[in-house]
């Protein structure tokens, strides 16, 4: 099997994920202390392959990035989103290089219709023209990229956890993510869903976001208190469809793992499934906003099964494959 139908295998699963499915209370989304993490690291890397083998879901606490910082991010992000939609489509989404703004562009295989959101990607060697003018958005460009430094932080500390648990150097995954080169390709999303309107709220679909893995090794996700939605099911349970609701809690950042992590993991570490489901009435009907930061190998960096399991690939060549196919309307 070639390395194009081995990238077209997840979406198949994810294909494959567009029931409604029930929820379930009883999956334990364990929370994980990062606190003191150098004389620590043996235990927490413990915890993290625990939780990731398990669940493949998992909150970080004491992570490095403070709380106003990740405030400040938001309030960022709201007023980006409140610019005038003319204004934001000068600064486009270009699918090949995954920058730039959308807005209901994204289709999923697993449902067949668009995400009802918009959103705005940031990967720094390809952002020439794509940033807001500081007339239109003052300090946007730098407040936004000292937030995507600290993710990226904190995304290498947990990766150099993956590291160790399965032999690798210490430095393995920092040095596939090294964010100096022009082949750099981890992404800082801002997302957008929008508020939904009273004359719809009794006749809603069931996403806001089709059920979906990321394509990276590992997704760090910010969330803000009230505004919920998001819901998970590890990989391993798929046909069972069961998912668990993740609370939205500002202080801690949610992980999960990707794709990229699974090959390189030989399946050890499943990426899951996730998706934000509408809510239902009575329950909070405004706009939700999240911010993810995307840790995706470089595009040169080649992803290797260590048993040969898969075939190997460019980490800018499984990009392309996964992007092309969520965003076909391009």
């Amino acid at each position: 099997m070639n390395s194009t139908s081995h990238g077209m295998a997840e979406l198949q699963k994810e294909a494959r994920m567009g029931a409604m499915g029930s929820e379930t209370s009883a999956r334990e989304i364990r929370r994980i202390d990062l606190s003191d993490f150098e004389r620590r690291k043996a235990e927490i890397a413990d915890q993290i392959w625990d939780a990731s083998v398990d669940v493949g879901f998992f909150q970080v606490a004491n992570h490095g990035v403070d709380l106003q910082d990740i405030r400040d991010a938001f309030a960022m992000t709201e007023r980006f989103f409140a610019l005038p939609d003319s204004v934001k489509a000068q600064y486009p989404h270009k699918k090949a290089l995954n920058v730039g703004w959308e807005s209901r562009a994204q289709l999923r295989p697993s449902t067949g219709t668009h995400d009802q959101k918009e959103s705005y990607q940031i990967t720094r060697p390809h952002m020439d023209g794509l940033y807001p003018s500081e007339k239109e958005l003052p300090d946007f460009k730098p407040a936004m990229l000292e937030f995507e430094r600290k993710s990226w932080a904190v995304g290498m500390k947990i990766l150099s956890c993956f590291a160790l648990k399965l032999g690798f150097h210490d430095e393995f995954f920092t040095r596939a993510h090294d964010p100096s080169t022009q082949s750099y390709q981890s992404t800082l999303r801002l997302l957008h869903y929008y508020a939904i309107a009273p004359d719809a709220q009794n006749n809603l679909g069931l996403w806001r976001a089709g059920a979906h893995t990321d394509f990276d090794c590992l997704t760090l996700l910010y969330q803000r208190a009230g505004q919920g939605g998001l819901q998970v099911c590890p990989g391993k349970e798929m046909e069972a469809q069961e998912w668990t609701s993740i609370p939205p809690l500002e202080d801690v950042i949610t992980c999960n793992i990707g794709d990229m992590l699974m090959r390189w993991s030989d399946d050890r570490l499943p990426s899951n499934f996730h998706r934000v489901k509408n809510p239902v009435p009575g329950e909070y009907m405004g706009p939700r906003y999240s911010l993810a930061f995307f840790c995706q190998a470089n595009r040169d960096q080649v992803i290797e099964s260590p048993s040969g399991k898969y075939p190997p690939i460019t980490a800018g060549d499984y990009l392309n494959q996964r992007i092309g196919a969520n965003f076909k309307s391009y």
